[in-house]
């Protein structure tokens, strides 16, 4: 079974563009059977929160992907009584009216929501996956229909007259089936992206502490504390500064205007990344950079990266490279990663991490083949990251194609016979 993308149809001309002759432009509110807002009980009345019904904010629809099976809140039925708020059947189309419109999500459970999204009970002639995928598409054009305030909203009266293009059912049913496809795909590369990002951090804490052994041997390794915690007894513990040159010196930070006069193809990086390209450098070779200013220290967090290469950096960032003869770059980027910085930070708005309070950060130093290793350990697992977020890019733009192209009936998968019955799927 392949996707024709050739396939001949006979279109009419629309108010929303070229169609095919068997879709119709129709109002939302005709494809319906009940469209309705929630409401928010009283904060402040405790007897009304954590009972035993699901309650959905915005916040639950962005992240969950195309389907709300739990929610981050709960009311009772006294909540429920006190407000607005509504038992939203399973299986209903949830639309977010408020700030980030058009998020869309099908709730698996009965739940209430909040005033800032709008429940929808689809017709039996409007399938309420195609649903989702369809007001997705369409957000932008539903969010020039808002109503101007502090804070820009649609309303139920906007939603039920905004125009949508609807395919005969059989279709809608097709073209939510391989969405879905490619929908579920990403998901469950979302899974692995998170979970290869925790095995990651239990394999710091544990490489951290009893080095490059196996659960057998790691029993066996005798350990002391330190100041950093438990290391190997063989291990030392030494202040940044012992093991790194420190080049801030070279840096030369480039304002806006600046850098659109040098324009080229040389990284130029700052506290947590690179943010442009120049037409110059000033380092060339391989480099930790630690951020200075505007940074995220916090244990876990990417506190500093790795550059290779030629590149420029500003002054955000602190520019430190192991000293061959006793560390590994790719160790004491790792350790960086791990250990709890913040806690030497200054400042309150924008915290700081000036250059002598880096010099006396403490580090363990195991002998440089333990370093090489624990270093090969962890850049492995960064490499199935790296692979997997490619492949969540991949399909991220494979789906925005096809929503584009099949909502617009660019691509047609109506002449798709049994797409779900067989096993073999799509994709």
């Amino acid at each position: 079974m392949e996707l024709d993308l050739n396939q001949k149809e006979e279109y009419k001309e629309t108010e929303l563009g070229l169609l095919p002759n068997d879709w119709e432009v129709v109002r939302l509110g005709d494809v319906v059977q009940k469209m309705k807002a929630g409401g928010t009980p009283k904060r402040g009345i405790k007897e009304y929160w954590n009972g035993e019904i699901p309650f959905a904010l915005i916040e639950d629809i962005t992240s969950c992907g195309l389907y709300l099976s739990k929610t981050k809140n709960t009311i009772t039925e006294e909540g429920l009584k006190n407000s607005n708020a509504w038992i939203v059947p399973e299986n209903s189309l949830l639309l977010s009216m408020y700030a980030t419109i058009g998020e869309t999500a099908i709730n698996t459970i009965p739940l209430a929501t909040n005033q800032a999204i709008l429940a929808i009970i689809p017709k039996g002639n409007f399938d309420k996956v195609f649903g989702a995928y369809l007001l997705k598409f369409n957000a932008e054009r539903l969010k020039m229909q808002n109503i101007q305030s502090t804070q820009k909203n649609v309303n139920k009266g906007i939603v039920e007259s905004f125009k949508i293009p609807v395919p005969p059912l059989s279709e809608q049913k097709k073209i939510a089936y391989v969405l879905s496809i490619v929908q579920e795909a990403k998901e469950k590369t979302e899974d692995v992206i998170k979970a290869t990002k925790e095995l990651k951090k239990s394999m710091m804490k544990y490489l951290f502490t009893y080095g490059p052994v196996n659960l057998e041997e790691a029993e066996k390794v005798t350990l002391k504390e330190t100041e950093i915690g438990l290391i190997p007894e063989e291990w030392n513990v030494v202040r940044l500064e012992d093991v790194v040159e420190i080049h801030d010196k070279k840096r030369i930070p480039l304002n806006s205007t600046e850098r659109s006069k040098m324009k080229g193809n040389y990284p130029y990086c700052g506290a947590n990344g690179i943010i442009d390209y120049v037409n110059d450098y000033i380092f060339d070779g391989e480099f930790v950079l630690l951020a200075e200013d505007g940074g995220f220290w916090r244990k876990f967090e990417n506190s500093a990266y790795l550059m290779k290469g030629k590149f420029w950096v500003n002054n955000h960032a602190h520019i430190i490279r192991a000293i061959e003869s006793n560390s590994v770059n790719r160790f004491l980027l790792y350790w960086l990663i791990f250990d709890d910085i913040e806690k030497s930070t200054s400042g309150t708005t924008r915290k700081k991490l000036n250059q002598n309070v880096m010099k006396n950060i403490l580090i363990p130093l195991p002998p440089l083949p333990i370093q090489q290793k624990i270093a090969s350990i962890l850049s492995a697992i960064d490499q199935k990251i790296e692979a997997e977020e490619n492949k969540k890019k991949a399909l991220e733009d494979l789906f925005k194609s096809l929503l584009h192209n099949l909502m617009t009936a660019k691509i047609r998968v109506n002449h798709l016979e049994n797409v779900f019955n067989e096993e073999k799927r799509i994709f």
